[in-house]
């Protein structure tokens, strides 16, 4: 596919060529191999986000509006519909939480903690866990929800 003939114009040396005789191309096309290249390119940059692994969570809508962007990705907490509480995607017993907190946010820049509780998950279980986590020294706490959901003035918008 890479290799080509060239066709030698004339003899020349002491041997010469018959006219006609064909030569084994020396360089290699390289364009196939550069547009299968931008292709995996292409696939992988539309592939890698749908590669982020996520645990499934109902969030509750308000009319809040989404925080900036951190550069270091936050400590998140997460509290199943099933009771299940998961530290960042990892499930951890609520007993072991702070502690485990605490030691990786010892090695962090940014202490904030983000508390993503499924809607249907009991205010009173939501409470605790802060709670604990405020005993635990973290102060800066958020909670996430989807954006866009109904104002207390009732108008929705």
């Amino acid at each position: 596919m890479g290799a080509g003939v060239i066709r030698k114009q004339g003899g020349g040396g002491r041997r010469g060529r018959r006219r006609g005789h064909s030569a084994a191309m020396s360089e290699i096309n390289v364009t196939p191999f550069v547009d299968v290249m931008l292709v995996l390119l292409i696939i992988f940059m539309v592939a890698a986000p749908m590669m982020t692994v996520g645990v499934p969570v109902e969030l509750p809508e308000t009319a809040a509006t989404a925080l900036p962007q951190e550069e270091e990705e936050p400590l998140s907490i997460t509290l199943t519909a099933d009771g299940r509480v998961l530290l960042m995607s990892n499930e951890t017993e609520e007993g072991d939480l702070v502690t485990k907190l605490q030691a990786i946010a010892a090695e962090r820049q940014d202490d904030k903690i983000f508390l993503r509780a499924d809607g249907t998950v009991p205010y009173e279980r939501v409470a605790q866990v802060m709670g604990a986590l405020n005993a635990g020294g973290f102060r800066k706490i958020g909670l996430v929800t989807e954006q866009g959901g109904p104002r207390l003035d009732g108008s929705g918008n």
